[in-house]
């Protein structure tokens, strides 16, 4: 079935709200690891605060690389790390080494 037709400003309001859920998602799932989602997804919520970065950047806006990662963990990175981030198991890392070439950011 296609997708039904709409207006830009609607599409944009749809992908706008399914974003900001899918923040909000992330934010709740403090279980999940990056190590994890990149295994899993091939990307994670630093990749995300990236992407955040670049589009503000292509549109005229200043955003450093702290900031945008605030947007996206709820709270300064290095607090997110002390809280919630766990060493990585061997497993992990080596799954996460395999797959490197196939990511892309």
């Amino acid at each position: 079935m296609a997708a039904p037709e709409m207006d830009d400003k609607t599409r944009t309001e749809l992908e706008a709200a399914a974003f900001r859920r899918l923040v909000e998602h992330l934010r709740g799932r403090t279980d999940v690891q990056n190590i994890d989602l990149m295994n899993l997804a091939g990307f994670c919520r630093n990749c995300l605060s990236k992407w955040y970065r670049a589009a503000a950047e292509e549109r005229g806006q200043a955003l450093s690389d702290p900031e945008a990662r605030e947007i996206i963990y709820g709270m300064p990175y290095k607090e997110w790390q002390a809280l919630h981030q766990r060493e990585a198991t061997a497993e992990q890392k080596a799954k996460f080494d395999a797959g490197a070439a196939s990511r892309q950011h």
